[in-house]
């Protein structure tokens, strides 16, 4: 007799977890938005002025690169800088070649005038955190040994400026951002030097509900419902959102003034349901002496730019979008 799996735990549109623990995340939120989670294959001539390969960075443990590479231009410097991405999703859906990814990075590439190297992360709970950030650090480690020479890739060694690479995360890759930069402060990288950190949107919160929590308006990229259920699956088994991954600025997060951090472009919305507890972490950076620099993109949400049909359709968004585009473009070259 064959007995039915029964859903132990959903999140509605993007994730199923079953009583034997596997996992179906097959879209099924409305079918006119599915294309944004459609996987974009690589291809390694120019589309739109830029070029994709997928790496195996670790044949041992499986970790996989995706590259953007941007067709040169005559005022471009011989080397690039390099954007070290990692993406968002609440540690739990969501991959590195998904449409809302490359039609977001490599439009970054592009206007940056970087080479983009974008991480695809283990997901929760097959793979609880510190797993997703454990792949971030070693994407790292893996730039510094094609840096040093001990690994070949011809792509970043023809075009990447190892001497300007910057962190960049979305909403929770926002907080892988925060723990490879604290990594690194400790670690002897060179001839790598981490030049810069980008988080956007970071998924810091804590277990009390703030205020923007329960006064903002909920979005199709974040919901109380989307926080509270990613993060207890992500986390490590009891586990509560006060651990130092997702309240980087709690009491039981390692002290700020203690790391030693890359200079900051800290981007946030006006309207992100976390947006208390994120302007948290920004205050504590300030006290903590560190470089930081804030970028609020005003009437929009939680990962706005992400959202291909609202930046294609609604003139605020893509606005919005430019700007956060210019922001990191500017800090990219000032540093």
């Amino acid at each position: 007799m064959v007995t039915e799996k029964k859903v132990i735990d959903e999140v509605s549109g993007w994730l199923r977890v079953f009583d034997d623990g596997s996992v179906d995340r097959t879209w099924t939120g409305p079918p006119q938005v599915k294309f944004m989670s459609d996987p974009v294959p690589p291809h390694h001539h120019f589309i739109d002025g830029v070029a994709t390969t997928d790496v195996v960075a670790d044949q041992d443990s499986g970790l996989k690169l995706r590259i953007y590479l941007s067709e040169k231009q005559e005022d471009d410097l011989e080397k690039l800088p390099v954007l070290l991405h990692f993406h968002g999703g609440g540690f739990c859906i969501s991959q590195a070649d998904w449409f809302m990814y490359y039609s977001v990075y490599t439009r970054l590439a592009r206007t940056a005038r970087a080479v983009v190297v974008s991480v695809f992360l283990r997901l929760a709970p097959e793979h609880r955190l510190p797993a997703a950030c454990d792949d971030g650090f070693a994407a790292l480690l893996w730039l510094s040994s094609v840096a040093g020479g001990q690994k070949q890739q011809p792509w970043l060694h023809d075009h990447a400026d190892f001497n300007r690479v910057f962190l960049i995360g979305d909403s929770s890759g926002g907080n892988i951002v925060h723990q490879v930069a604290a990594r690194a402060g400790r670690e002897k990288l060179e001839p790598l030097r981490v030049a810069g950190a980008i988080p956007i949107h970071p998924g810091f919160c804590r277990s009390q509900r703030s205020k923007s929590e329960m006064e903002q308006p909920e979005t199709p990229f974040l919901t109380l419902d989307m926080v509270d259920k990613f993060l207890s699956l992500a986390l490590p088994v009891g586990a509560t959102k006060d651990h130092p991954i997702t309240c980087p600025m709690g009491e039981a997060a390692p002290a700020i003034e203690g790391l030693k951090l890359p200079p900051y472009l800290y981007c946030v919305a006006e309207q992100d349901l976390i947006k208390d507890t994120e302007m948290e972490f920004y205050e504590v950076m300030k006290r903590g002496g560190k470089e930081v620099e804030l970028m609020t993109s005003d009437g929009v949400g939680h990962s706005f730019y992400l959202n291909k049909i609202a930046v294609d359709m609604d003139p605020k968004t893509a606005q919005e979008t430019q700007k956060l585009f210019k922001g990191i473009k500017d800090f990219i070259q000032s540093h």
